[in-house]
């Protein structure tokens, strides 16, 4: 199991027990994340989804090819968030995407920053990943924030990149590599 520890969080692999809380932190902030990111079907707000994706995340992890961590809030082990290290592509390239999700009642805290961070730090100590991006809407100004307060670097627009709520949705391309960290 892989932890990564914070001052005020803390990142565990999610694990099939999980899927319970995970299900309940994302009905939670179903109406709050779906601003930046698809809807998904009722279906998808379910123990039984979740436990499968998780379970998939979880093979993807021993290939070396996603790490789907928790984000844990220290002081009370309470769940508060999700971020994910995936896509990840070896030589030539040695990349990987990082996404990430707050419980909207713990944003401004910096908890985002401080989990952006442990995780890119994984990315190059662990991993022995080159390079890591992120793709964020210039409309989400927190995580502006979080990725540029943990080193990362805006290097384009990506025009129409996603199709979120009915609407192709440009996004910023973020990117941090290892001689910058």
């Amino acid at each position: 199991m892989i932890l990564l520890e914070g001052q005020t969080c803390y990142l565990r692999i999610l694990t099939e027990e999980d899927a319970f809380s995970f299900t309940e932190l994302l009905s939670a902030n179903k109406e709050y994340w779906s601003i930046f990111e698809p809807r998904h079907e009722s279906s998808y707000f379910t123990v039984a989804v979740q436990r499968e994706k998780i379970r998939e995340s979880i093979y993807q992890m021993r290939d070396r090819r996603e790490y789907n961590f928790g984000i844990f809030e220290k002081a009370t082990s309470r769940l508060i968030g999700h971020i994910s290290l995936y896509s990840i592509k070896r030589l030539p390239f040695s990349s990987g995407f990082v996404g990430y999700s707050i419980d909207e009642r713990e944003t401004g805290r910096g908890i985002g920053t401080e989990a952006v961070r442990l995780v890119t730090n994984f990315s190059f100590d662990k991993v022995a990943l080159h390079r890591i991006e992120a793709y964020v809407s210039p409309r989400n100004s927190g995580s502006l924030k979080v990725l540029e307060r943990s080193g990362y670097f805006q290097e384009g627009l990506l025009r129409k990149l996603l199709y979120i709520n009915g609407v192709w949705e440009d996004h910023y391309i973020y990117a941090i590599v290892e001689d910058d960290f």
